[in-house]
């Protein structure tokens, strides 16, 4: 809940990368504190709402699950378009699922807003020890994207993961980038105030 004259940014985030890398399952974590061990695949996109707090900001979160299946590709910038933040995700066992996240980083580098708050993330680290991808990290830095290893399974870094998008969304400059909408609770009930008993 919104302390009054808390700055409210309603933002949208998508996220894309190949079909079994655990998007759906990241934002059912996040969003309901679920995990399916056989989630079945998304068809076309799928949409959450979840609201976090920052100590800069309320962020409202309008996330787009979209599919990863080859088919829908054409689909994706329908959902990108106008994010203010999106999540590429690749599973750290499987090197195909890294060269595809690389693809869609270029794809919203050339597309996407160019203000876009931008994460790459490693997913399934649970399954360490059957690890394919080590170059992650340094993908992203070069890329100047924000880089996290997570696990939908056990929730390791889910929460964070959306808690540093959030962070870095509070105090992107301008303030109102495109796809995050600002608006001040407290002059809405300002105003409000003074319009109510008018006449």
């Amino acid at each position: 809940m919104a302390r009054p004259g808390t700055r409210i940014i309603q933002a949208k985030l998508v996220l894309v990368g190949d079909m079994g890398t655990g998007k759906t399952s990241l934002v059912l974590r996040f969003v309901k504190g679920q995990f399916f061990h056989h989630q079945e695949a998304t068809i076309g996109a799928a949409f959450f709402t979840q609201i976090l707090s920052v100590s800069e900001a309320t962020v409202k979160f309008d996330i787009w699950d979209t599919a990863g299946q080859e088919r829908y590709h054409s689909l994706a910038p329908m959902y990108y378009r106008g994010a203010a933040a999106a999540i590429v995700v690749y599973d750290i066992s499987t090197m195909d699922t890294f060269a595809r996240a690389k693809k869609w980083v270029q794809e919203l580098q050339k597309q996407g807003n160019p203000k876009l708050v931008m994460a790459l993330v490693g997913n399934k680290s649970d399954l360490d020890s059957k690890r394919e991808v080590q170059e992650g990290e340094e993908f992203a830095q070069e890329n100047g994207m924000l880089f996290m290893e997570t696990s939908a399974k056990t929730a390791e870094n889910v929460n964070e993961l959306f808690y540093e998008i959030a962070k870095k969304l509070a105090t992107a400059s301008p303030p109102n980038p495109s796809g995050v909408t600002l608006n001040h609770e407290e002059t809405q009930e300002r105003r409000g105030k003074l319009f109510c008993c008018i006449g």
